[in-house]
Order: C-alpha cells, then structure tokens, then sequence
C-alpha cells in the first residue's frame, strides 16, 4: 500500500505547508495560524503532518517525517487544537472514568435527533451511507492504528489487555480479517473507491478533527490517558450504533461485505468493551491514578467531536447538501 496524493489546500497554512512538501522551503516564519481551531485551514494542516507518521503522501520524502521545522509547525498547531478542546471540554475534579464511561452505555428512548446511527437506520438512503463511508474511512482504513501508539506506554495488565484487543482490531493473523480490510470491502460493496485516503478532499473538517485527535493523544505520552479514554469510548459505543448501522444496511440491501463489517463489530466490540474497562482502563488506573483525569478527558473530548460531526452531516443531509460543497462523493 502507498500513500495518497496530496490533498488541496484549504488556506493559506495549509498552502504553504503542501507547497513545502511539495518541494518549496518551509516558510519561516510560518504564515500565523488560523483562528478557528475547529476550522478545515488548521485541520487539514495537521491531518497532513500526521499522515507523515503513518503511510505518508505519494512523492513526499520519507524523511519529512521528521523535519525540525515541520515538527515545531505540528506542536503549534497541537497546542492551538488541544487547548480548544480542554476550553470546551472540562473535566472537574470529582469525575470518574467509571462514571463517565456508565453514561456513554445511556441509549436514547424514541426519536433521536443527533444520532448519526439512528438516522442511518430510519431514514437514510444509500447515498448517505455512501457518504458516511467516504468521511469514516479516513479513519477505517487505518483502524486500530491510532491506538496502537499507547502499546509501549503502558504496563501489566492495561497493555495485556490493550495488545488483546488490538490483536482482534487487526485480524488476529489473518491479513483479510484486518478491520482496515473489511472496511474497505464494504467500501467496495457501496461501489466506492477504496484507495488509502481518496475521501481526504471530499472530508469537512469536522471529521478531521476526529481522526486528528486521536493522532494527538497517540504521538504524546502524556496523553495516554487521553488516549485510553478514546479507546474506551469507541468499544462502549460501538456494539449498539453498529447494530443499527448493519440494520441500516440491510434494509438498504447492501452486500454482504457492507453488512459484515458492522456485525463483525456487534460482536467483537460488546466484548472488547468488558476488556477495555476493566482490564485497560482499570489496569491504567491501578498503576497511575493520577491519569483518571485525563481518561475522562479523552472520553468527553470524543464525544465532543462527535458530535459536531453528527450535527453537520445530518444538518448536511436534512438540506440536501453534499459534505462538502465542491465535492461529491462518487461511486466508482
């Protein structure tokens, strides 16, 4: 597998950062950073930076990776996106990570208004799940990657049990049981293009920043426990919002690999989410307490995210409107 073609710029940072990539020298100073730190400028900057750790851009030296001046660049706009998220987020001092992870498992009775899953299931078309794919697969044909970062941080039983599920995530030794491949086998069964980050122009913003946060709290150690939150948030939430999605599918009759990939997550991830709260979570706690914090940080950040990513694909589809304006998602 080979990375993806850069992208297009979505301002001046991002320009002058894929003109440098490119070949042109780092700006320097680099031009100010955007203002919004939610906004696509600064999020399609840092998803760049961060592709740099994972499979790269086509004609992009490997050693860019690790350029001083593209890595103090990355740390600026880091610092600009996780103080966003500790000013929208706050965790106060008598939170749990037990507590906030027992309020992830509330489900919603009746009509849900910000539930991509329910909609998906209810009243979704293909073209919307087409779409759905296209955002989610900046982070599906790399799944478990992210995460993987956190393995050599932790100890005992919270890395036993990490490494347990990670084993899972990545197929358990079969290369066509990766999760990233049946990601994009349903991907080819809705008729999309599965190639490593061909989605990455057509993504708004919003579903950058989910992918960009978990990079974030991955390439720090001290956030490890952010991390650990993430992690646990995606296997307590996942088992119910696939069933719908698979319910979804179907009733859409999507194939058979389409379908596979959610009900494979129904099963594995209800029980993943035993392991990763008592074994990850706690194991984690038990060694470093002082970390509970930062768990329910990553926990709350995540759902954070998520939902302004929910709020705008679904204020994206109940106005007929494509993800992003100049772009729609095509099948192949």
């Amino acid at each position: 597998m080979t990375g993806a073609p850069l992208p297009a710029p979505r301002g001046p940072l991002s320009a002058a950062l894929l003109a440098a990539l490119r070949g042109s020298p780092v700006p320097d100073p680099p031009p100010p950073l955007p203002a919004d730190p939610y906004g696509d400028d600064l999020q399609l900057s840092l998803y760049v930076l961060y592709e740099l750790h994972y499979l790269g851009f086509d004609g992009v030296p490997d050693d860019r990776e690790w350029d001083p001046r593209l890595l103090a660049l990355r740390a600026a706009l880091e610092a600009r996106f996780l103080h966003a998220l500790r000013t929208d987020v706050p965790v106060e001092l008598t939170a749990t990570a037990a507590r906030a992870l027992d309020e992830l498992q509330l489900e919603p009775v009746g009509e849900v208004d910000g539930s991509l899953s329910h909609f998906l299931r209810d009243h979704g078309t293909l073209d919307h799940f087409r779409q759905y794919a296209a955002v989610r697969s900046l982070y599906h044909l790399k799944e478990a990657d992210p995460h993987a970062w956190v393995i050599p941080r932790l100890r005992g039983r919270a890395k036993a049990a990490m490494v347990a599920v990670e084993f899972d995530e990545f197929g358990g030794g079969r290369a066509d049981e990766i999760h990233a491949q049946l990601f994009a086998d349903l991907m080819a069964d809705l008729g999309l293009d599965t190639s490593y980050g061909h989605y990455l122009d057509t993504a708004p913003a919003e579903a950058l920043a989910t992918v960009n946060q978990m990079s974030l709290f991955g390439l720090h150690r001290a956030l490890r426990g952010a991390l650990v939150g993430h992690f646990a948030t995606v296997e307590v939430t996942s088992s119910p919002a696939s069933r719908r999605l698979a319910e979804a599918l179907r009733r859409l009759d999507a194939g058979p690999a389409a379908v596979r990939f959610y009900t494979e997550h129904v099963e594995a991830d209800a029980v993943h989410e035993q392991v990763v709260r008592h074994e990850v979570v706690a194991g984690l706690l038990a060694d470093e307490p002082h970390l509970e914090p930062d768990v329910v940080f990553g926990i709350r950040t995540t759902g954070h995210l998520e939902d302004r990513l929910a709020a705008h694909l679904l204020d994206t589809w109940r106005n007929d409107r494509s993800g992003r304006e100049k772009d729609r998602v095509t099948t192949v």
